[in-house]
Parts: structure tokens; C-alpha cells; sequence
């Protein structure tokens, strides 16, 4: 396959940034879109250019490192998929291929396609820890927990942090990051005796990191390659107006 990308390049946090267009021949369909990647910066190398600068980690999947806006769509045109798992069959020789790094005011770009995701690090702080005892591994089955909430925690818990959600939301929102983070310990007995503070400290350090406000687009979760539900941000809401209902008249 012949390419044509134009990627997004910028030195540092203060540089306003350019794109720039790459031509690369010889693209395997069978590779994927990071492997293309990797492919092109030995271009660049033997070029003497500066390779582009891009998050990876552990390419299966699983880290959510590889955050990536490809022609417009977080993590690229397949659904349910990270950036790392794309492969170049879905796109057709001669293609022109934009690629740009996640934009969200909460995620200052550092260079080229790196992105500063902190952000996230600070509301999962927020959110603390669990007083309740766990115990090692084989007393997890101790305590019985009804099947449809360890279902749904568990689907919470899927979340890898990526911020495809913040990428694709038109307010840059993360409230379904937010809601799937505190959903899948609130949901669980041992998460109950923190859950009105976790989701007030949580939602607080959300607002204060800049991220926008949840409208309802729906854009988060179609583009989450986890496939959150939006279901987990109902629950968030009606977990922080209950909150702060109690925390008020206490």
C-alpha cells in the first residue's frame, strides 16, 4: 500500500504546531497502524528528519497509551477497537490518512502526538481508596455479591483510561472516564462505605480539571474501545445528587 499522511507536529507544549505530509509505500495490510507508524519513522530516520513522537506501550489493547485521531475519529474507523489494534486493511492504497493527537484542553499536547493525561491520574486520586479489608486472593469469594453487580462492575472496570471518550465529546467531557471509574468500586460492597465521597471528591477533581460538561451526546461511549455504557454516567448522577442531598441536610 502507498500512503499519504499528514501528521500533526509540534515541538513542544508552547509551539503552535503544523501538519506535515509524508508519502510511505510499502504498507503491509496485515500490519497495524502503530507498526505503520514505526515503518515511517525509519523513513524519517534515513531521511535525517525527526521521527514523530506517539504514546504506545503494551500494543494489545490493554494500556490505552495509543491515543490517536485518525480522520476525525478517535482511535480510528474501527469500533470497539484502540489505536493499536487497527489495521491498515481498513484503509485502501492511496489513501490520505490525517492523524492527529487527542483534543481536550485537559490534555495539553507535549509533543507531536503525545498528549499529557494527568488529568485522569488526578480524579482517580481523588476518588481514595477503600477502608473495607479485602484479604488476599481466594477470599474474594467470601463475600456473595449478586451476580448483576459484579456484571456490572466488572464491565466498569473495563475502562483503560485512553480519554477517547474526552477526544470525541464536543465539550471534551469526562464523565463517562469518571463514571466507570468510581461505577466499579461503588458498586461492590467493599466500595460502599466511601461511595458518597468518592463520587463528590471525584466529580470535584473532574470539574477542576478542566474538562467540559456532559450534554449527552453519546459520542463518549461509541467511541470507548471498551464499549462503556452511558448507563454508568445515569449512575454517577444520581450518585452525586444523592451525595450532596445527604452532605447537605447532615
Amino acid at each position: 500500500m502507498k500512503l499519504t499522511l499528514k501528521i500533526w507536529r509540534q515541538s513542544e507544549q508552547k509551539d503552535p504546531g503544523r501538519f506535515e505530509t509524508h508519502c510511505i509505500d510499502g504498507v503491509s495490510e496485515d500490519s497495524s497502524f502503530l507498526e505503520m507508524l514505526d515503518q515511517l519513522n525509519e523513513q524519517l530516520l534515513e531521511e535525517g528528519v525527526e521521527p514523530v513522537a506517539f504514546d504506545h506501550d503494551c500494543r494489545e489493547g490493554i494500556c490505552g497509551m495509543c491515543s490517536l485521531t485518525i480522520n476525525g475519529f478517535a482511535h480510528g474507523p474501527e469500533n470497539s477497537t484502540t489505536t493499536c489494534q487497527l489495521h491498515m486493511r481498513k484503509f485502501k492504497d492511496g489513501d490520505t490518512i490525517t492523524i492527529e493527537p487527542f483534543r481536550a484542553r485537559a490534555f495539553p499536547v507535549l509533543r507531536d502526538l503525545v498528549v499529557d493525561r494527568s488529568a485522569f491520574d488526578k480524579i482517580i486520586q481523588a476518588g481514595g481508596f477503600i477502608s473495607v479489608r479485602t484479604g488476599s486472593a481466594p477470599d474474594g469469594n467470601a463475600l456473595p455479591i449478586p451476580k448483576d453487580e459484579s456484571d456490572q462492575a466488572m464491565d466498569a472496570a473495563a475502562c483503560i483510561g485512553c480519554g477517547a471518550c474526552v477526544a470525541s465529546c464536543k465539550n471534551a467531557s469526562a464523565m463517562l472516564f469518571t463514571a466507570a471509574k468510581a461505577g466499579h468500586l461503588n458498586l461492590l460492597p467493599q466500595g460502599k462505605a466511601e461511595q458518597e465521597k468518592r463520587v463528590l471528591d471525584m466529580v470535584s477533581a473532574m470539574d477542576g480539571a478542566g474538562f467540559g460538561n456532559c450534554r449527552n451526546y453519546g459520542e463518549c461511549s461509541a467511541s470507548c474501545p471498551k464499549d462503556i455504557s452511558l448507563d454508568f454516567i445515569s449512575k454517577l448522577n444520581r450518585d452525586h445528587a444523592k451525595a450532596k442531598l445527604k452532605k447537605l441536610f447532615s
